[in-house]
């Protein structure tokens, strides 16, 4: 069974537990979902499996070729020692990878997606990047070098992104010591604020233990809810622009300066740093927490309905095609990765059709404090 005949089969899982996680949230009178948004964020998960579709090759073949030619041992599949020492190398790299994402430009580029929405449920776990496969898999290759075989390494992979689904959520309040451990709600709606007090800290996908020996844990404050997002936001639903917003601003940078330093540096230096002489010349407003408005343009119902009724359209196909992918021929792949992007497309657009209704995070906050401070018992 391949990982995209996997993904299809848990998909039903997640939307399932979507579905319970907004029953529990209306009962308790902060639901957290919008419409517009979890279809962005669901959507471009959809888009990111249909484009490992093309780049699995890539990135699996760099890896069996650097174990083949360059690996000091062969372990074992058979022995259970290899998969339990496979999870635990892998979920150390991913903290690394993970970190990069966040503290160098080239990595954030990719990463961002995942980060863009303003909203914390399930779905957002879903929101994935489509670009990851550039660079990211440079972070694996010791595993291949040490022995791991490609299946190990698939599967603990596999492991690791599925456990980091349920995270995704503020439905599910602290849970004591587990927190201080292991990724877990709580720290991971810290990861994902931009709060200066949680920015970029915790980084762990299964185990929190690497950031609290690297230094990068920090534990939610219940008097300081998070403000979800970027630092500097997306205001679109547009899949397309999701995935090429940093990119496209590092090439402006980088074409601007006059150093050319400059020009390098702008890919390898942390998110928002910027050459003196473009800066100067093309200023940007300080980022203030107080000020930012999450981008809430209004939906009609038969805006709505047109939307959902395309998504639901999509997505089917979608799991068609990921289910017999690997048998169609390259011509019948573009045709369709070319649909679902035009299709996902439309759908943004549906979104995006009505004056905004923006509401500035500290009124927000203030309006609606218990609906953002974490529960303090899981349901």
């Amino acid at each position: 069974m391949t990982g995209p005949q996997i993904i299809v089969l848990a998909t039903p899982v997640f939307l399932a537990l979507i579905g319970v996680e907004l029953a529990i949230g209306r009962a308790r009178d902060r639901a957290g979902y919008r419409l517009n948004d979890a279809l962005s964020s669901i959507g471009l998960g959809v888009m990111s499996q249909v484009a490992g579709v093309f780049t699995a090759a890539l990135t699996l073949g760099i890896y069996a070729g650097v174990h083949e030619h360059f690996a000091v041992s062969q372990l074992s599949p058979a022995s259970p020692w290899t998969w339990l020492v496979g999870l635990v190398a892998y979920d150390f790299l991913y903290y690394w990878h993970h970190r990069a994402g966040h503290r160098v430009a080239l990595f954030w580029a990719a990463h961002v997606v995942h980060h863009q929405s303003e909203d914390y449920n399930l779905s957002t776990a879903l929101r994935q990047t489509s670009s990851g496969w550039l660079v990211g898999w440079i972070f694996y290759l010791p595993m291949a070098i040490v022995g791991f075989p490609l299946f190990v390494v698939g599967v603990v992979a596999l492991i690791d992104l599925l456990y980091q689904f349920w995270v995704h959520t503020e439905q599910v309040g602290r849970l004591g010591a587990f927190d201080r451990w292991f990724c877990a709600p709580s720290n991971h709606r810290v990861h994902h604020a931009v709060n200066d007090a949680y920015l970029d800290r915790n980084y762990g996908g299964v185990l929190l233990v690497w950031d609290r020996l690297f230094g990068t844990y920090v534990a939610e404050d219940p008097r300081l809810p998070c403000a979800y997002g970027t630092r500097a936001p997306l205001r679109s639903w547009n899949p397309i622009r999701a995935n090429l917003q940093v990119y496209g601003e590092l090439v402006r940078d980088s074409w601007r300066t006059t150093r050319w330093l400059d020009k390098l540096r702008v890919w390898l230096k942390p998110p928002g740093w910027r050459p003196a002489d473009v800066a100067a010349r093309w200023p940007k407003a300080p980022f203030v927490v107080e000020e930012l408005e999450r981008f809430d343009p209004g939906m009609s119902p038969l805006r709505k309905a047109l939307a959902l009724s395309l998504f639901v359209a999509l997505l089917a196909a979608t799991t068609l095609f990921l289910w017999h992918a690997y048998a169609l021929g390259w011509p019948q792949r573009v045709a369709f990765a070319l649909g679902v992007m035009l299709g996902l497309y439309g759908v943004g657009r549906l979104g995006e059709g009505e004056p905004m209704r923006g509401v500035p995070i500290d009124n927000l906050a203030a309006r609606a404090l218990p609906s953002r401070a974490p529960p303090q018992a899981t349901p």
